[in-house]
């Protein structure tokens, strides 16, 4: 037998192999279908998807998984999916097909997340805490003045999908400002990430100005001899401010990251990080010396209320010996003695009433010369 005998004999016994495969398999009972998660581009969670190439938006609204598919056939592709409290089966559809695990869908649908960066195999992770300023006509003990939410940022090579949760931090008016820098938007997704930092940074100066409005309202009231703040209208705005400095303050840690050490950052925005960092300094400064003011006020408050405790407490005590006088003298004369000074003389009852006020009189001029009344 030549070698082309041999040849064509194993080709016949492959081809043999494979049909007898597929005969065994078609006898063998068929596996369930893996139960499909909802299409997320038919969901009311989805606010926008847009596909960007070289700094322009593509028209229309595609699905994310088209936008997707395009984008990474691009080399200056990326697409920006905009999300509103999606569900968790919605989300990890998405976040499957960007190759996100387990883990990143549930830091991102966590609401309560403190801002952080995190780099996962080719995602990183970016949590930011939104703030808006609530408006309110006259501040209470249960006045809310500082709302806040939480937005996530899962940025890759040619997408960021952007999740958030809580009625502040709206990011259509970012996607619209960012469609007008088509020289920023050239950079790739990391424009997204610093557009939506750089708005963030902006609404922290606006509620930062606002809420010192309110400390110097209750500081000019704070002082009042009469009528002043109740201590917890400081309580409460106190705990705003602090709500408010928790978004604020630890975002501080990832600006700086991204801004020096982060590698997947283009070199263009790399500066653009360091200045949004610049002016977020200001805005922890500014809290600071918000929450110290109150401190102070706070502090300033309760030694006026002690210090009126105590007057009010001398006032009463002043009444109270004034009151002993006479009581004392009814009561000497109340004990029906059968020979008690006075009792006899037709002028024993006025001597008797008449040394009760004299003396009444003579504690009263002691106690206004002490200022006691």
């Amino acid at each position: 037998m030549n070698d082309t005998q041999v040849s064509a004999g194993r080709r016949v016994g492959r081809r043999v192999g494979r049909l007898l495969g597929r005969v065994i398999s078609g006898l063998q009972p068929a596996e369930p279908l893996p139960q499909l998660l909802p299409r997320p581009e038919d969901d009311a969670a989805i606010m926008d998807c847009a596909l960007y190439v070289r700094g322009s938006r593509a028209p229309g609204r595609p699905g994310f998984s088209d936008a997707y598919a395009t984008a990474r056939r691009r080399r200056n592709g990326f697409v920006w999916l905009g999300l509103f409290e999606p569900s968790w089966a919605q989300f990890t559809a998405i976040a499957q097909e960007v190759g996100a695990d387990d883990p990143t869908v549930d830091t991102t649908l966590d609401r309560e997340r403190r801002p952080a960066i995190e780099r996962r195999g080719d995602v990183t992770v970016l949590t930011l805490r939104t703030a808006r300023y609530v408006e309110h006509g006259e501040l209470t003990e249960t006045s809310e003045v500082v709302d806040t939410g939480a937005v996530t940022l899962l940025i890759g090579a040619h997408f960021v999908v952007s999740v958030r949760h809580g009625g502040a931090g709206a990011l259509a008016d970012v996607r619209e400002g960012l469609q007008q820098r088509p020289s920023l938007l050239a950079q790739g997704p990391w424009s997204v990430g610093y557009a939506v930092v750089e708005r963030m940074v902006e609404v922290y100066h606006d509620v930062a100005t606002r809420v010192e409005r309110d400390v110097e309202k209750l500081e000019e009231v704070a002082f009042l001899r009469h009528g002043g703040c109740d201590v917890q209208q400081i309580y409460q705005l106190k705990r705003e401010l602090v709500e408010f400095k928790r978004a604020v303050l630890p975002l501080q840690a990832p600006l700086r990251l991204m801004a020096e050490t982060t590698s997947t950052l283009p070199p263009g925005l790399r500066q653009h990080f360091t200045d949004v960092l610049a002016r977020l300094g200001q805005v922890v400064e500014r809290v600071a010396t918000y929450n110290e003011l109150l401190d102070s006020i706070l502090q300033a408050r309760l030694a006026q209320v002690g210090l009126d405790q105590n007057n009010d407490m001398r006032k009463i005590a002043a009444w109270a010996a004034m009151a002993a006088v006479p009581t004392a003298i009814a009561g000497v004369y109340g004990m029906n003695f059968d020979h008690m000074p006075g009792t006899s003389s037709p002028w024993g009852f006025a001597v008797a009433v008449l040394v009760m006020c004299a003396g009444m009189l003579v504690l009263y001029r002691l106690f206004r010369k002490s200022k006691w009344l």
